[in-house]
């Protein structure tokens, strides 16, 4: 029998590849996924994709799609109370894993597993500890198919936003910058590959310059 899980969605390339290996294992059912939203603007959290794009995401891999909102600049203390109250719906209904794209943040890692086991949950982590230069290889072999939708200009190049993640795009990285970008050093949105039904349609739209970070805009065609 599978076991029902929650998967932590954040729209990028580590979610889709982590939910792809849920997937083949096949001990596991995923029942929801689980994206924040910040009020004012939206959008994803830290990813600054549209809603309307997260929402043909989970259209497109036929899955329902729950949100959390949390205002800008969120505090520590809103986001965890917030996280709970939703992740507590799912509890109610038997659901006990919560999945989650992390690959080697020790201290994320610890984080999300004293939070869930407050109340009962455990975490997966199903492309933990990979390396991620094969990570970025297998994204690429998979026919995964991403565009860099925020940089962080301290150790990027602010160009790299817009770009779509190919073989240029990782051979151009700078040393020292993570090729999947666990550091924080780009977020992506992911539009097809075989966890999608169809590709999600969308036109590039302007760059910003936002709390220290460069965006690029994603319209829905």
């Amino acid at each position: 029998m599978r076991e029902d899980v929650l998967f932590c969605w954040s729209g990028g390339k580590d979610s889709a590849m982590a939910l792809h290996a849920l997937q083949l294992a096949q001990n596991y059912r995923i029942t929801t996924l689980l994206t924040t939203i910040t009020e004012e603007y939206d959008r994803i959290s830290m990813h600054g994709v549209r809603r309307v794009l997260l929402e043909r995401q989970a259209e497109s891999l036929g899955l329902p799609l729950h949100t959390v909102l949390i205002p800008p600049h969120c505090i520590n203390a809103t986001y965890e109370a917030r996280m709970k109250e939703s992740l507590n719906e799912h509890l109610v209904r038997g659901v006990r894993r919560v999945a989650f794209g992390d690959i080697f943040l020790e201290e994320l890692r610890g984080y999300r597993e004293r939070n869930l086991a407050q109340f009962g949950m455990e975490a997966l982590f199903p492309i933990w500890k990979r390396d991620t230069r094969e990570l970025a290889r297998d994204f690429l072999r998979l026919d995964f198919r991403a565009i860099a939708v925020c940089v962080d200009p301290r150790v990027l190049d602010p160009s790299f936003a817009g770009r779509l993640l190919d073989e240029s795009f990782f051979a151009d990285l700078p040393p020292g910058v993570d090729p999947c970008g666990e550091n924080g050093e780009f977020h992506t949105f992911v539009f097809d590959g075989p966890v999608f039904r169809t590709p999600v349609r969308f036109v590039s739209g302007e760059k910003v310059l936002r709390d220290g970070f460069c965006f690029c805009d994603l319209l829905p065609e």
